[in-house]
């Protein structure tokens, strides 16, 4: 996905900011694309995945957004055709919200090219049996290994670091364990 430099979409669309796989699999075809922030979150591999990419016996791990004084997030705000606004919704919801281990929220997002829009995310309930706190080395240990419904914990993994570089947004830890988890491969094969 490349950034949208004509703006198409306004600020009344409905919008959705897209920090993991939402960026290179969306479901749609956004009417637009636009780099963003999020303040007040930080992307993290903090999420047990017993289903999309790993297992009950073998859990994978997957990107949530965790709340964090000062920090933030960089990643892609979409926003969806007015005319789709309905199913496309119903989907995104259906796919992050099959169990409550996200929380739906709406908060504003700063756009690369300086619009402020308020955007649905999903952000990660603490509460919840599938969170937790993982050290780097437990990070690529889990995703070098899992698999789920959606295929190879590590597809998820390395298309989400692609996409982001792609974006032109840097995110160092997602580089490092991209490269932990590769050398794990290598050994195990």
């Amino acid at each position: 996905m490349k950034s949208s430099t004509e703006p198409r979409g306004g600020v009344d669309c409905t919008w959705v900011f897209a920090y993991g796989s939402l960026i290179w699999d969306p479901g749609f075809d956004p009417q637009e694309q636009v780099v963003a922030r999020l303040d007040g979150w930080y992307r993290r591999f903090c999420l047990r995945s017993l289903r999309y990419r790993g297992t009950f016996d073998e859990p994978g791990l997957v990107l949530a957004l965790d709340a964090g004084e000062g920090s933030y997030c960089d990643g892609v705000a979409l926003a969806i055709p007015p005319a789709a606004e309905e199913p496309v919704m119903a989907s995104i919801r259906a796919r992050e919200l099959f169990n409550p281990a996200y929380r739906e929220i709406r908060a504003p997002l700063q756009l690369q090219d300086g619009r402020v829009v308020q955007a649905f995310t999903y952000v990660v309930n603490r509460d919840h049996a599938q969170y937790g706190d993982f050290t780097p080395a437990q990070q690529a240990e889990m995703i070098a290994t899992a698999a789920g419904e959606r295929g190879p914990n590590v597809d998820y993994l390395f298309n989400t670091a692609e996409h982001l570089s792609k974006q032109g947004i840097a995110d160092p830890m997602l580089d490092r364990l991209s490269a932990e988890v590769r050398t794990l491969q290598r050994e195990l094969t």
